[in-house]
């Protein structure tokens, strides 16, 4: 089963460099010279046909040989050694893949990319592949789309999946919702909702191996009239490959090509370049000796505000959905002037609100202030190795009071150090009682580094998630952080890290009710 997982492997991609799109170019299979090497690394990644296209290794999720080799004049490639052995109902090992356009703000010149959906003229694709009759694998499109025309983190619209064919029982992200006839095929329609974007998979009935001249549109429009995809959003990446659960040698990728263009006059679209209205009512509705709570009036805007940017003087400390933020990680005693911006899916943005000035609480020493409210945070330690590439830890809240709390006021900070390498970070949800898409999570960076602590991951409620009753809990929370390039962190000195692997109270992973602290105690 192809999970949540799916949003790991992006990562990679952040520090490559990505080659694309306006142009009609076809990578086409050449007879092995002088321009064939051989990869065995991890992350490897080869420049294709003069830098239009990116072959990545991306084997996040395994450390057994896999080896590939790359044409980098004709762009073919080959998985040449793997015997992986990964279970199908989780996580691939490995998603070999060739990609174009921009991602994790890496963007060739003259790629074309991005392009606002609703002006998007064109786009087709060619592939031809080789698959082997053994193994668990799929054989499949990876198409991203975001809300703003660049992003150097997780892209936040949607992934569109394109299942040419797949083996040995793996199955997309969510469930199957429909069945469709578009571009020519027979489609099963799968959808599902991430913590912040949306996944729409169209398996290919009966499978195959190759696509000529496929109409990547007629997709792209029909997930649009299913509400998967925002038509103000842009797609920024196109991408192509294996993931692969089980064995992979003799998988390849014989010739590929991607072409999308901008339609004449917009294709049907308009440009927007209205900015929301300018957040009002700024004010601040909590103090701790290290933070301060902030609340706002919602801007409104002529398609629609996608979130609010805060800024601590000329600094911005972090963006947010909701109408309110908190800012951690400051000096006691101490006063901090405010403003938000809101901004829409356009990448329009407003002026700043007028600003709000707040003075932190005095320090008591030692770490700050616990908090006294009706939750508290339980922890425990879902990751073998603490210097592995990946945190991992169980959370869950409980309600320690008499009535009910709803649970979309709730936010929980697990704190921890970058420990050198990418200053980027992707937080997943790899399971929840409450379901990870009623679920946000984001990592924050502190604006002065603690003792233990130089970033938090933010886990926030969505409505869905109801209300927490007296003396519940919200059941398992299974959160996973990586940075960028996938370089290990080492746990064992982090603030909010522990050993236990049975749930126990955690006074080290803060909790917050209407962004004020209710419990546990902030890093000092």
């Amino acid at each position: 089963m192809l999970s949540s997982w799916r949003r790991l492997r992006m990562a990679a991609w952040a520090a490559t460099v990505a080659a694309l799109l306006l142009g009609a170019l076809m990578v086409v299979t050449q007879p092995a010279s002088a321009s064939t090497t051989t990869d065995c690394t991890q992350y490897g990644t080869t420049s294709l046909q003069g830098g239009e296209y990116t072959y990545q290794q991306n084997e996040w999720n395994s450390s057994d040989t896999q080896c590939v080799s790359v044409d980098n004049s004709s762009g073919a490639w080959s998985v040449t050694q793997a015997n992986f052995n990964t279970a199908t109902n989780g996580a691939p090992a490995t998603y070999p893949s060739v990609y174009k356009g921009c991602h994790w703000g890496a963007c060739t010149t003259g790629s074309g990319l991005p392009i606002q959906v609703s002006q998007l003229g064109s786009a087709t694709s060619s592939w031809s592949t080789t698959q082997p009759a053994s193994g668990a694998y799929d054989v499949a499109y990876d198409l991203w789309f975001n809300s703003t025309p660049t992003t150097d983190d997780q892209p936040d619209g949607t992934e569109v999946m394109i299942w040419l064919n797949h083996k040995g029982g793996v199955q997309p992200f969510g469930s199957q919702t429909a069945t469709a006839n578009v571009a020519g095929h027979g489609w099963d329609v799968w959808t599902g909702q991430q913590t912040s974007w949306k996944i729409i998979s169209y398996v290919l009935q009966g499978g195959g191996t190759s696509f000529s001249n496929l109409d990547v549109k007629a997709l792209i429009d029909d997930a649009v009239s299913r509400g998967s995809i925002n038509s103000a959003h842009y797609l920024i990446d196109a991408e192509a490959g294996f993931e692969i659960w089980q064995g992979g040698q003799g998988l390849a990728s014989n010739s590929f090509s991607f072409n999308a263009t901008k339609g004449s006059g917009g294709g049907g679209g308009t440009t927007d370049t209205t900015a929301p209205t300018v957040p009002t009512g700024l004010a601040v509705s909590g103090t701790t000796a290290s933070s301060v709570s902030l609340k706002w009036s919602a801007s409104t805007d002529n398609v629609g505000v996608t979130g609010y940017d805060v800024y601590r003087g000329s600094t911005k400390v972090g963006s947010t959905t909701s109408t309110s933020y908190t800012d951690s990680g400051l000096s006691a005693s101490t006063a901090y002037s405010y403003t938000v911006k809101a901004k829409d899916a356009a990448g329009n943005v407003s002026a700043a609100s007028g600003a709000v000035t707040a003075t932190t609480a005095a320090s008591g020493g030692g770490g700050g202030s616990p908090g006294t409210g009706a939750v508290k945070v339980q922890y425990k330690n879902n990751d073998s190795s603490p210097t592995d590439n990946q945190i991992k830890p169980g959370l869950r809240v409980v309600n320690t009071g008499s009535s009910a709390v709803d649970l979309s006021k709730v936010t929980i900070r697990y704190y921890f150090t970058g420990d050198g390498g990418s200053s980027t970070f992707t937080a997943s949800c790899d399971y929840a009682a409450v379901g990870c898409s009623n679920l946000t999570q984001k990592v924050v960076a502190l604006s002065s580094p603690k003792s233990g602590a130089d970033h938090y991951v933010e886990i926030g409620f969505a409505s869905g998630a109801g209300s927490l009753a007296a003396g519940a809990n919200t059941g398992d929370i299974q959160s996973r952080i990586n940075k960028g390039d996938w370089s290990n962190f080492s746990e064992s000195d982090d603030y909010s890290y522990a050993t236990n692997t049975a749930y126990a109270d955690a006074s080290k992973v803060t909790v917050y009710v209407g962004g004020t602290l209710a419990g546990g105690t902030e890093p000092n």
